[in-house]
């Protein structure tokens, strides 16, 4: 009996192990305390190739590289019920009719209807390009505007047939450099991955290639050279602008997010954007791409669904040529801070409209595009050094970077108009017309309890005032570094300006300080 018993006992034993086992892997499960793949979780930049491009250029050359890299390149088909960022245009261009497009490939034959006459609510597809990073985890590289608002990504092969597509999910996307990483939710285990090239070697005149999906046409090759390189040239959201390569190798609406590779078969950008006009939809030889060395480098915090980027809080511009000594430069460096955002770094750190910022964490700033690369890849929460100069005076404080939310500042108001029946001052020689602030245009103006400055009443069209940009509804604080708090105070300081002498001004607008500067007739 005592024999059964130990059986009896054994076998529960093991069923409440079994049991054990079974529940402790569901909880596993629901509370993800399993191992994740440390591939996934640790994955680096893929590596560089930063070899000199050298070598003659064949008749078979193109060939190859089309043979070579076709199978690493893939049509994206997103599928969604709401685009935001649907449109047609993109701001920039020569005139009225000039578009800079996004590519949007839309159906069969790239035929687009006009977007009003599509219910919001609709579901739409559109077609773009991208291209395989990493063949074990299944990782592709394209365009942010491609699948952003998507409900569904699918993607589609080289060689395969047109209809079949394999499904994909978004790992992690920035709308700052256009791009986005997606990811295979199904198994194929015979990718081809692509190779990454330099695109700091590239320089104009250099042979490219472009392989993608234009009009859904599916893995069509394109050839043609670097016509430019361009820092700052692609507005990708409000105040905030992309570095580009130019191309004249042909690439048309779903082309997005395809390489654009280099004579060796390497991918040295992103194809992003088109410069054509109303006339014509599609290539007309001028084309843009992403630099792939500026997104090489973020693909780590990509695969972590978030990139994260430092910011300060000013805006900046190049420092006016004609105004180097009035600063007190003998040379043109530095980047000139036209606003400061309250309650941020520099802010906090005494940092003002009119200062020019010579060095950013010991590192001297050249220009303005130089300091905000500076600013943004600087982790946030650390702390750095910044010299300026005021005055023609330098100085350096300290502040602690911030992290950028760029939602948050692109949801900054519009500005607002002064309607007034106050006492005015014209300014002579400026064309700018000031008053005093009432407490009824303080309040629609949403403007400070504390601040002192006149209004902005009317601009001159064609005048000093307009050509610097000013419009009815802004406050000016200080004029030459003085402040204002009368028209009278304003229009004795501005009238001490000597023709063709300039004026410094500090404008309040929308809650943000702005430096502007008014040369006078």
């Amino acid at each position: 009996m005592s024999t059964g018993i130990r059986k009896t006992t054994l076998f529960y034993s093991f069923l409440i192990m079994v049991a054990s086992l079974a529940v402790g892997m569901v909880l596993a499960s629901r509370l993800d305390l399993t191992p994740t793949s440390a591939a996934q979780s640790t994955m680096a930049a893929p590596p560089m190739n930063s070899a000199p491009l050298s070598g003659p250029v064949d008749a078979g050359t193109f060939r190859n590289i089309a043979k070579v890299v076709s199978p690493a390149v893939v049509n994206i088909r997103s599928t969604s019920k709401q685009r935001a960022q649907e449109m047609t245009e993109f701001f920039g261009g020569g005139s009225q009719e000039d578009l800079l497009e996004r590519f949007f490939g839309g159906g069969r034959g790239g035929q687009n209807p006009p977007r009003q006459q599509r219910p919001r609510e609709q579901e739409t597809q559109s077609a773009g390009t991208g291209f395989v990073i990493n063949k074990a985890l299944g990782y592709i590289l394209t365009n942010n505007h491609v699948i952003e608002g998507a409900s569904k990504i699918e993607v589609g092969f080289f060689g395969e047939d047109g209809d079949v597509y394999h499904e994909a999910k978004l790992i992690g996307r920035d709308p700052l450099t256009d791009s986005a990483l997606i990811q295979l939710t199904d198994t194929k285990s015979d990718l081809t991955e692509i190779k990454f090239g330099d695109s700091s070697q590239m320089q104009p005149g250099d042979w490219v290639v472009a392989i993608g999906n234009p009009f859904s046409l599916g893995h069509t090759v394109s050839v043609g050279v670097i016509s430019g390189t361009r820092v700052g040239n692609l507005p990708v959201a409000q105040q905030r602008f992309a570095d580009v390569i130019q191309t004249d190798a042909a690439i048309n609406p779903g082309n997005s997010g395809g390489p654009l590779l280099n004579a060796r078969g390497e991918v040295i950008g992103i194809n992003t954007a088109i410069y054509t006009d109303s006339r014509q939809q599609g290539n007309i030889g001028i084309g843009f791409a992403i630099p792939i060395n500026n997104v090489r480098e973020l693909i780590p915090q990509l695969i972590t669904g978030k990139v994260t980027r430092g910011v300060i809080g000013v805006q900046v511009s190049p420092v006016p040529l004609d105004l180097l000594a009035e600063f007190g430069l003998k040379e043109r460096r530095g980047a000139l801070v036209g606003s400061v955002t309250r309650g941020r770094p520099a802010a906090k750190a005494g940092i003002e409209p009119g200062d020019v910022i010579l060095e950013f964490n010991g590192k001297a700033v050249r220009n303005r595009d130089e300091l905000v690369a500076t600013v943004v890849a600087t982790r946030p929460g650390t702390t750095v050094p910044v010299k300026i100069l005021r005055d023609k005076q330098e100085r350096t404080m300290s502040l602690t970077v911030d992290e950028l939310d760029l939602e948050s500042e692109n949801a900054s108001p519009e500005p607002r108009r002064a309607n007034n029946d106050t006492p005015e001052e014209e300014s002579q020689g400026f064309g700018l017309t000031i008053t005093s602030i009432t407490a009824e245009q303080a309040r629609r103006l949403r403007l400070p309890a504390d601040i002192q400055g006149v209004l902005v009443s009317e601009v001159a069209p064609g005048s000093p005032a307009f050509r610097a940009g000013l419009v009815g509804g802004d406050v000016i604080t200080r004029v030459n570094r003085q402040v204002v708090r009368t028209p009278q105070e304003a229009g004795r300081i501005l009238s001490q300006v000597p023709s063709g002498g300039t004026a410094f001004l500090l404008v309040l607008r929308n809650g943000s300080e702005q430096f502007v500067t008014i040369r006078k007739e």
